[in-house]
């Protein structure tokens, strides 16, 4: 098992998702995205940053390298894709999942920690938490508010492809507990099939014991399914 961890310039958060990857015992690769996919490839990871300093779009820029069409067509196949906070962006971007990450409400930069609450623990990348569960996760982004079409997201809810919400610590959903105005407070979504997922929260900063804590690592624990 090897998990491909793809860099953009202007990618920041890869060396973390290598170092969480690799405490739980999961190979990775640093692969800049130039270079393709590895062929031993058996996951992928999007990782946060400001690819292409977020010009035009936050992820628009990398959502066109030619890396994605590689990516695509892993992903039709099986293999797993983790997209986070700037990964989610290109992920949405290069219609990997569906909506849009777009400015905050607050058209500030938002770097806290936030509960989001467990919608679906029928997945791999949920399998090791329960449903309704609370996680706390760290946040850092400017452009994290998910936008989606009422239809849409109303067909995200039928086939309960939403992965977690932002909540309070007692797991109730509410506006205050929402950080940057996501639509319905989605804070992460799967592509058509449950081995793509993406989300704004950082599992890999909350994976390390001795940094924080391990609310995260069962995030990460979906490339080991």
């Amino acid at each position: 098992m090897t998990v491909a961890i793809v860099q953009f310039g202007g990618s920041n958060c890869d060396r973390d998702a290598e170092r969480a990857l690799s405490h739980l015992d999961i190979d990775a690769e640093l692969v800049w995205h130039e270079d393709g996919l590895p062929e031993d490839a058996t996951g992928i990871v999007l990782p946060g940053g400001f690819s292409y300093g977020d010009y035009l779009r936050a992820g628009a820029i990398a959502a066109n390298s030619p890396v994605m069409a590689e990516i695509r067509e892993a992903a039709e196949s099986g293999t797993p894709v983790l997209g986070v906070c700037n990964g989610a962006q290109i992920g949405s971007e290069s219609r990997l999942t569906p909506g849009a990450f777009t400015t905050n409400a607050s058209a500030r930069f938002q770097c806290e920690h936030v509960h989001v609450r467990v919608e679906n623990a029928d997945t791999p990348w949920t399998a090791n938490y329960d449903e309704g569960e609370v996680v706390e996760l760290p946040i850092a982004h400017g452009e994290g508010r998910f936008e989606v079409t009422d239809d849409h997201l109303a067909e995200l809810k039928a086939d309960d492809r939403v992965l977690f919400r932002y909540c309070d610590e007692d797991g109730e959903v509410t506006p205050e507990a929402n950080p940057n105005g996501s639509k319905e407070n989605v804070a992460g979504v799967l592509g058509e099939s449950e081995n793509v997922a993406v989300l704004m929260p950082h599992p890999e900063r909350i994976s390390l014991p001795d940094v924080g804590g391990t609310d995260g690592q069962g995030i990460l624990r979906g490339f080991e399914s």
